[in-house]
C-alpha cells in the first residue's frame, strides 16, 4: 500500500478531527524527524497511522486487543483507551501494509512509552504532544522546546514528567511504562 493509498484508507476510517489529528502528528514528525536526523519517510507513516486504532470506540478496545492475541494489563483493564496504541501497532500490518519494525515499534509506544526507546518511538510520543491541534496547559512549552533544544533526550524527559504530573494531578494511574521511559532516561544520563 501507497502513503497515498494509506491516508485514503485512514481518512475513509477516522472521525474528520482524529484525521486531522493524525495530519497533524505526522506533519511535526517529519520536521523533528529532519532536526534529529531519523528517517522523514518512517516519521510520517508512524505519525499519520499512530492511532489508526481509534477507529473504535474505548469500550470496544479490550474486545479488539483479545482479537489480536494482545494481553491487557492492569492499568489497561482500568484504562482500555491506552489499547489503541498495541492494537494500532497490530493493525498497521492488517490494514495498511506495514512491515517496518521500527514503525510498528513507534505506533506501540507513542502513548505511555518505555525503556530505551529510538529515536523514531520519542518522535512520534513527542509529536502526538505538541501537533498543531493539540491545546492544553503547557504545551506551548513543549513546543518552545522542541524548537529550542538539540537534545531529544532532554525534551523526551520533560515531556514524560508533563505527562507524569498531568496524570497524577488527574487522580488517574501512572503506567509502569512512563516510568520506566524516564528512569532509563535519567540513568543513562547518570553514566
Amino acid at each position: 500500500m501507497t502513503v497515498d493509498e494509506q491516508r485514503r484508507e485512514l481518512q475513509r476510517r477516522l472521525k474528520k478531527s482524529r484525521f486531522a489529528h493524525s495530519i497533524g502528528v505526522a506533519n511535526t514528525a517529519v520536521k523533528l524527524s529532519e532536526k534529529f536526523g531519523v528517517d522523514v519517510n518512517k516519521a510520517y507513516v508512524a505519525g499519520l497511522l499512530h492511532d489508526c486504532a481509534r477507529e473504535f470506540e474505548n469500550e470496544d478496545l479490550p474486545a479488539e486487543a483479545v482479537k489480536r492475541g494482545i494481553k491487557i494489563g492492569e492499568v489497561e483493564k482500568v484504562a482500555p483507551i491506552l489499547l489503541h496504541a498495541y492494537i494500532g501497532a497490530k493493525m498497521v500490518t492488517e490494514i495498511y501494509g506495514v512491515n517496518d519494525e521500527e514503525i510498528i515499534q513507534a505506533i506501540y509506544r507513542h502513548t505511555v512509552g518505555a525503556k530505551n526507546m529510538s529515536a523514531l518511538d520519542k518522535i512520534i510520543y513527542f509529536a502526538d504532544m505538541i501537533e498543531p491541534g493539540r491545546n492544553y496547559p503547557g504545551v506551548d512549552k513543549l513546543r518552545e522546546l522542541a524548537e529550542t533544544s538539540n537534545n531529544l533526550d532532554e525534551i523526551i524527559l520533560t515531556a514524560l514528567g508533563e505527562s507524569i504530573i498531568f496524570v497524577v494531578q488527574k487522580g488517574a494511574l501512572l503506567h509502569p511504562s512512563t516510568i520506566d521511559a524516564r528512569n532509563y532516561l535519567l540513568l543513562e544520563r547518570l553514566s
